[in-house]
């Protein structure tokens, strides 16, 4: 299930990331299906980058009709949303600072 996109742009998040993900929600579902499935698997640290890598995969290879760019600057965000709604999670993804990021 999507996230609602017309909740609030978390203050971390750079608004074209945000704009990415309201036009976007599709991207977001792979991102935590692929994240519960390395979880599923056992791992206790993962690259939010190789599931970007993954999402790149689904939607170039296995999908049909326009093409679809999925920039590598969304990956942090992505990490950090990801850790966000799953707060028992936190940590999952290794983040590093970003610049002009509010200290949690």
């Amino acid at each position: 299930m999507s996230q609602n996109c017309e909740i609030p742009k978390p203050e971390w998040m750079n608004d074209s990331t945000w704009s990415f993900h309201k036009k976007n929600p599709h991207v977001y579902d792979l991102f935590k299906r692929f994240a519960f499935k390395v979880i599923d698997g056992g791992h206790q640290h993962f690259s939010s980058k190789a599931i970007f890598e993954r999402i790149r995969w689904e939607t170039l290879i296995n999908t049909r009709g326009s093409k679809f760019k999925l920039q590598n600057n969304h990956t942090p965000y992505y990490a950090r949303l990801f850790m966000h709604d799953f707060p028992q999670y936190d940590g999952f993804f290794r983040t590093r600072e970003i610049k002009n990021e509010i200290p949690k």
